[in-house]
């Protein structure tokens, strides 16, 4: 077998096999703009994931899925059916060469095709096996299944997602495999930098809900400091018994903020008020126009005002924003030191200065379209080592002569005669 490739990143040295579906496939991206060689394991035809829409140019095509797109840059790709007798060879040959395996079977299929974690150690003492599954690899619902509705439920956050007056909801975009997929990572690089140590390679249990539950320790903060179980409140916040509006409308779409009391409401609503009065438009905070910071930060009770107050004041800022723009308010904001902030569209994202200036997006060829499509960039920097996305995401099977010829040393009739078997 030859030598690794150069490559650039702080895990250039590292290869990463990755077996997994829409619940691992974060984890294994991570790897890969970090610099791992990661090898995209598809069945024969293609990866079901690849049927997850939208499309580019709204036509429907396993090598079209945005989604694909997004979370496969960087990664090689080669088709191989791990359930035949050749196909497990081949990737046993190729976990001798590699660090890290991410799958999302079920729990315990990988030990029925004889390639579980004990068996894989045996190859390679060094391997980590990292799991992604929806409950995990033990417990009673380990064998359950879970698309994002059933995580986002069976998580807790459901409950606090949506109106009051409705049933529970779940966000716009699939994110709870997200969460497990970041998570993943994170212990897959931990494993890896304890395999520095001890030499020791590890098998990683990753459970989609229990992932999911550590982003719900706001609700749990709220019942630690005040008694208070968080319930649904669509676009407000609910503090003790009230309901404070998140955003407020404006003339071209909505801007973030939250009426609140004592310091944080010191910050804020002084020079809120003050504008409102400038321009004649103090409605319901007419007895508070000559109010300082240190008179919200003692008069102002957030927990403790009426519904009734809440509702007449949020109306009068609704009336006062209406006539701004989201720049016009923003601009304000950040000219007194206001916590208000615009509530960004797409296009607002796409022409954002901040990112422009960081060079968060970026043009990644697509030589089989002809064309450049604008990505997401680094979420941090790491001028030693920098993130960055080396290429698109595969099409099937597109390095399978690199990998079966140039690697595993098989000749071309001998992989026409895997295709055509079924195995690759």
């Amino acid at each position: 077998m030859k030598v690794k490739e150069k490559r650039q990143g702080m895990l250039r040295d590292y290869r990463v096999l990755d077996l997994s579906d829409y619940k691992g496939i974060y984890c294994a991206k991570v790897l890969a703009d970090l610099g791992a060689d990661v090898i995209k394991i598809e069945k024969p035809g293609g990866d079901t994931t690849r049927n997850i829409g939208p499309f580019y140019q709204d036509t429907p095509h396993p090598e079209k899925s945005l989604y694909w797109w997004a979370y496969n840059t960087n990664k090689k790709g080669i088709t191989l059916n791990i359930e035949t007798p050749e196909g497990k060879k081949i990737f046993r040959r190729l976990v001798k060469t590699a660090d890290v395996v991410v799958e999302s079977f079920p729990p315990g299929y990988l030990d029925g095709v004889g390639l579980g974690y004990s068996a894989l150690n045996k190859i390679n003492p060094r391997i980590v096996v990292t799991s992604v599954t929806p409950f995990g690899q033990t417990g009673p619902y380990k064998d359950w299944k879970a698309t994002d509705l059933v995580g986002w439920a069976m998580s807790g956050q459901a409950y606090v997602t949506g109106d009051d007056d409705r049933p529970p909801c779940q966000l716009g975009f699939p994110i709870c495999y997200l969460v497990a997929g970041s998570h993943a990572a994170s212990a897959t690089l931990a494993a890896l930098y304890y395999r520095e140590l001890s030499g020791e390679g590890q098998r990683i249990d990753v459970s989609m809900q229990e992932s999911v539950l550590w982003t719900t320790l706001l609700p749990v903060q709220f019942w630690d400091m005040m008694k208070i179980n968080l319930f649904r409140a669509g676009s407000k916040r609910s503090m003790g018994t009230a309901l404070f509006r998140l955003a407020f409308p404006c003339k071209d779409g909505f801007v973030g903020f939250l009426i609140a009391g004592g310091q944080l409401a010191s910050i804020t609503m002084p020079p809120l008020v003050k504008w409102m009065a400038a321009e004649g438009m103090l409605g319901a905070f007419e007895d508070k126009k000559d109010w300082e910071a240190k008179d919200w930060t003692e008069k102002v009770d957030a927990w403790a005002l009426t519904q009734e107050t809440i509702d007449a004041w949020e109306d009068s800022i609704i009336k006062f924003f209406a006539g701004k723009t989201k720049a016009e308010i923003y601009e304000k904001a950040r000219e007194k030191g206001m916590i208000i902030y615009p509530v960004s569209t797409t296009k607002d994202l796409a022409e954002n200065a901040q990112l422009k200036d960081r060079d968060f997006y970026v043009k990644v060829g697509h030589p089989e379209l002809g064309e450049e499509i604008t990505y997401l960039g680094a979420p941090y920097k790491i001028p030693e080592a920098p993130w960055r996305i080396r290429s698109r995401a595969p099409l099937i099977g597109e390095h399978n002569r690199k990998i079966y010829e140039g690697e595993l040393g098989f000749s071309r009739d001998e992989i026409r005669l895997l295709k055509k078997n079924g195995v690759i």
